[in-house]
């Protein structure tokens, strides 16, 4: 089976806003089929297929925000999502630092996500090094996910690094439940300095073990999303 490997479209950020078209061809140039949005840009469903059509671009999944799952948006984000082909939808950045919004976050997760598989939608959960953290109630985030839910994880192999972790040992914990990795490096935050900070890095200039990551998802046959945040 031919890897399949894709761009998470907030690399380019920028140009997407201010060239929306011309970054999408940009990319498909470049030699990537698939891409994950990671926003809009306030165009239509129509708009946006059209131009994945037009060059050759396939949506394997997209960063898209909780509040589009939550009840008085769901159908519309469900039309929206099966008319561009996008048969993934990311929640990218939940803050869940309090119990009160980490419970009123999984209540909206498991509402949503058996009507989003019934619609042939899966939902998933991006990880950043935070979910890792023990929270002051004793647990993390990634932990209560895992157990309170069925919504997927896409490990973000670079956060999982920063927070001290190995993603070798993170991608094979959740394989079961991982259908799509960001590919990405950086410069790790030294966790015994508290002013050190992670820095995003291009493919190959950080010291993430990306050439393991790499070589794990191919045995596994997961589908990597490159990124970068520099």
């Amino acid at each position: 089976m031919k890897q399949r490997y894709g761009l998470q479209l907030y690399s380019v950020r920028d140009a997407m806003a201010e060239d929306f078209e011309g970054t999408l061809k940009k990319v498909a140039d470049m030699g990537y089929t698939y891409v994950e949005f990671a926003g809009f840009f306030d165009h239509t469903a129509e708009e946006v297929k059209a131009l994945l059509d037009k060059y050759g671009l396939i949506v394997c999944s997209t960063h898209s925000h909780i509040d589009g799952i939550k009840p008085e948006n769901i159908e519309a984000t469900i039309e929206y999502h099966k008319a561009i082909g996008n048969t993934h939808y990311i929640l990218p950045s939940i803050f869940m630092s309090t119990k009160e919004k980490l419970e009123e976050s999984i209540t909206i997760i498991n509402f949503a996500q058996p009507i989003l598989e019934k619609a042939g939608i899966k939902l998933s959960f991006h990880n950043h090094s935070r979910e890792f953290e023990i929270t002051p109630w004793g647990t993390t985030v990634h932990s209560e996910l895992e157990h309170r839910t069925n919504v997927g994880f896409q490990i973000d192999t670079f956060w999982a690094y920063n927070a001290g972790l190995d993603p070798i040992e993170v991608i094979e914990k959740y394989r079961d439940r991982i259908s799509v990795i960001h590919l990405k490096d950086g410069i790790a935050q030294d966790l015994s300095d508290p002013e050190s900070k992670p820095q995003g890095r291009s493919l190959g200039l950080g010291n993430a073990p990306v050439e393991a990551v790499r070589k794990k998802a191919m045995e596994l046959g997961i589908t990597m999303v490159v990124e970068s945040e520099d």
